[in-house]
């Protein structure tokens, strides 16, 4: 063994040895009481849990799993360890970051398989800390769903981090179901490949621009029933628009019926007198319960003494689920009147939209502001494509 082998072998043996004591501290009686509420969740009421399952919580816990200070078990770990070098902290802190996917097997390398992420379309050459034998039984053309953490500082090399199943290649269809719903699900996945989020824009601004051109416009205020008609309307034309445009694609498919509701708006969305469809070039697609009468609200300010109205409005500025994007849009289109709407709203004479509405929008949406701004729409790989289509 040369001297590079031999300092790639002893650091995933000290990888193995770090995983064993992070694992032990997190499962520890300190952590018991956010630790133990997870575990049985997952058991529900028969308190049934298999041992992959149990797993899958723990590493998810160690890593991920943010504590009341917004520390992670990992975290911890790493500030109360002074014996730790610093390349062990490197490596510790790197696994906060896992990169979570459905893979496919490339090929094996030694001690290695290479795999392909059929989520984010990117290869990992990936290790294990337990040596060759955890990919034993594992074949090309197979599938794991696992968790891949960095082996820093190893350039390009990862390493399994918690449960890994396997998956052989007879069950392609279903496991490129699975793999599509991940993307469309939990599409910040997809977009940790760089090409995705470019490609995500790209489909993003001409999804917009078909939206507007059959809409008549990016901004609607409808019925719930008219909202429900006019998206199920716009998203056939595009299923015919893309059938129409490529038509050995769509050979042998039947698109759907046209009196099919494929879109239904949630219950808090149908419940409400009107509905608000914003197609924004950076938020993308949203939908508003009762934007109408928020409209209204900034439209005339007089409206503010009335208790439905500041209601209304106080739920936008305060629900999480509600970008800055309605609020911007409202106060743009209406810069004559949205000073009184929150000097009323908020007590303060003195409040300028201009001075301080995006600190009073950063303040209540902290979260919007975190991070940067990402596509609406997942963008497939190729791969992905194939598998779903049917295709070996």
């Amino acid at each position: 063994m040369d001297s590079d082998a031999r300092v790639f072998a002893n650091l995933i043996d000290r990888s193995a040895e770090l995983k064993g004591e992070l694992v032990a501290f997190g499962q520890s009686a300190r952590f018991d009481r956010w630790l133990t509420p997870l575990l049985l969740e997952a058991a529900g009421p028969e308190l049934k849990l298999d041992e992959t399952e149990a797993i899958r919580i723990i590493d998810h816990f160690l890593l991920r799993y943010r504590l009341p200070d917004g520390a992670t078990v990992v975290d911890r770990f790493v500030a109360g360890r002074r014996d730790l070098t610093e390349a062990d902290r490197e490596l510790l802190l790197g696994w906060r970051e896992p990169v979570e996917g459905i893979f496919e097997v490339r090929r094996k390398d030694g001690d290695a398989v290479v795999l392909l992420n059929l989520v984010d379309d990117l290869e990992y050459r990936t290790y294990s800390n337990v040596g060759q034998a955890a990919f034993r039984g594992v074949s090309e053309g197979g599938f794991l769903l696992t968790c891949l953490v960095p082996l820093v500082p190893a350039d390009g090399a990862w390493l399994v981090s918690g449960a890994m199943e396997h998956y052989l290649g007879a069950g392609a269809a279903e496991i490129a179901q699975a793999a599509l719903h991940l993307a469309v699900s939990r599409p910040e996945l997809v977009f940790r490949n760089p090409e995705k989020i470019e490609q995500g824009w790209q489909q993003m601004r001409e999804d917009r621009t078909a939206f507007v051109e059959f809409c008549g416009a990016g901004e609607l205020v409808l019925s719930p029933g008219d909202a429900e008609e006019l998206l199920n309307a716009y998203y056939r034309h595009r299923q015919e628009t893309t059938a129409a445009a490529h038509p050995g694609r769509a050979r042998g498919k039947r698109l759907p019926d046209p009196d099919f509701p494929s879109f239904e708006l949630p219950p808090d969305l149908a419940d409400a007198d009107t509905v608000g469809i914003i197609y924004d070039e950076i938020d993308g697609l949203n939908f508003y319960a009762d934007y109408g009468m928020l409209r209204d609200l900034f439209a005339d300010p007089n409206l503010t003494g009335r208790r439905k109205h500041q209601d209304l409005l106080r739920t936008y500025l305060r629900e999480d689920s509600i970008t800055p994007l309605p609020i911007r849009r409202l106060a743009a289109a209406h810069p004559g009147t949205v000073d009184t709407v929150f000097r009323k709203l908020l007590r303060q004479p003195g409040f300028s939209w201009a001075e301080h509405g995006e600190e009073l929008l950063r303040r209540r949406k902290p979260w919007y502001y975190e991070n940067e701004p990402r596509p609406g729409v997942s963008v497939i790989g190729d791969r992905l494509a194939e598998l779903a289509a049917g295709r070996r």
